[in-house]
């Protein structure tokens, strides 16, 4: 059968030609956009599952296969064998550095990491007990108040700078909103440190002694940040690109991206996983809640298993799977009770005909809650390391849509379902 390059649309007297749209690789797309003023119909798409929102030259996932390409590289060659910068520099620019490129990028975003001083009084103002998102929310959208020399969007010199800016203060936002939870002083950033061993400093430091970071920590750190940079149009990146579509700065977008990703449905789900863990408590318990799983009739489910897009096994947790040993061995944990609920709950999904049937397969959430809370973090930074990781394929994704010479302000339609025009009616006539 020939490749179709357009389909018709017919309706009575209407009759309309609309192109198809072919990708590198993944399904072709029917372009619509003459729909409506050519037929007086738009699409019905809740949740925009079934329509593509933009070109994008970034990331592809192909959940059948369980694949994710950050621009044509597979995730788990990227997540081995190149450093979270690397990828960023990738992302941002197409290609993977040369020595010398890399050595520019690196030091352009190390001598980034340190905030303007008079940020750190934004964090006096909120709660001790403040959730980490919220800080984050609040202070990165402050950024645009302080760097004015990198908003504006047309002008591709200051583009790069606001990129560089966000990546590299990211963490320092981070560290920093952790912090002041518990009290203690804000550890500032060290140009002699890599980016995950910076913010592991950050973090974990205090002034009063000398904090040594962890080889195997740091670079399972670094893995996660990678396996979480970019995962194409989903509702964070969305958001992004849809407050940027109306030209606003970018950090007030990424702040955006931060309150969409902040939801228990989508940058909350390792958080939702290890508190199951926690609620299952020891190994002898899960075939219980196995088969709470399995009843139509209870509510539980097993977070950390399956993926919206992912039909297959997700590619990201196959590589924290072989991190989450290296690290629980070297912080010498494995015998934690959490953890071996964790490993027992994976071995048993992994063999139950029920889940396999399903395609019911362990995700990223699941193993990097566990690696997260193996380091030292509290359920609730995991959502702000996620942000973190995010930021620079939130950056990479609003370049590109400033760039598209198709590039317009985002303006969804409605299947309107309310009361059509009625009159007014004075109060004294209201029955």
């Amino acid at each position: 059968m020939a490749d179709k390059t357009s389909v018709v649309f017919e309706d009575g007297d209407k009759r309309l030609t609309l192109p198809v749209k072919k990708g590198s690789i993944g399904p072709d797309v029917i372009d619509v956009r003459k729909l409506y003023n050519e037929t007086g119909y738009f699409t019905f798409d809740p949740g925009f599952t079934s329509t593509a929102s933009c070109e994008s030259e970034i990331t592809y996932i192909d959940g059948d296969k369980g694949e994710l390409l950050y621009r044509g590289y597979s995730i788990d060659d990227l997540a081995i064998n190149a450093d979270f910068m690397e990828v960023s520099y990738l992302l941002l620019n197409g290609e993977l550095p040369t020595v010398g490129e890399k050595e520019k990028f690196v030091s352009n975003i190390t001598y980034h990491t340190m905030l303007h001083e008079q940020l750190a009084f934004f964090f006096r103002g909120f709660r001790r007990d403040a959730h980490p998102m919220a800080v984050m929310c609040g202070v990165v959208g402050a950024m645009s108040a302080f760097y004015h020399d990198s908003t504006d969007i047309m002008d591709p010199r200051q583009r790069v700078i606001a990129s560089h800016r966000l990546i590299a203060k990211m963490p320092t936002i981070a560290a920093m909103a952790y912090k002041y939870s518990i009290g203690q002083p804000f550890m500032y950033p060290r140009n002699d440190l890599s980016y995950s061993e910076n913010f592991l400093y950050m973090t974990f430091g205090v002034p009063c002694e000398q904090y040594q970071v962890s080889p195997t920590v740091a670079r399972a750190l670094d893995r996660i940040f990678t396996l979480h940079a970019d995962h194409e149009q989903n509702a964070s990146t969305s958001t992004v690109r849809l407050a940027g579509s109306s030209g606003a700065n970018p950090f007030a977008c990424v702040a955006a991206g931060v309150a969409c990703l902040w939801g228990p449905a989508h940058g909350g789900a390792n958080e939702a996983a290890l508190n199951m863990l926690q609620e299952i408590g020891r190994p002898e318990r899960i075939p219980e809640y196995i088969e709470r799983a399995k009843s139509k009739d209870d509510p539980f489910r097993l977070m950390g298993f399956g993926h919206r897009v992912y039909k297959n096994y997700d590619p990201r947790a196959k590589v924290m799977q072989e991190t989450a040993s290296s690290v629980l061995s070297e912080l010498g944990v494995d015998n934690d009770p959490l953890f071996q609920v964790a490993r027992e709950l994976e071995r048993i999904a992994l063999s139950d005909e029920y889940f396999i049937e399903k395609k019911l397969y362990p995700n990223v959430d699941f193993y990097s809650g566990i690696i997260l809370k193996a380091i030292g973090f509290p359920t609730t930074m995991f959502t702000a390391l996620f942000a973190l990781a995010r930021t620079v394929g939130w950056v990479a994704q609003w370049n590109e849509m400033i760039t598209d010479p198709a590039y317009k302000i985002g303006r969804p339609r409605q299947l309107y379902t309310g009361q059509p025009r009625r009159p007014f009616v004075a109060m004294d006539q209201r029955g």
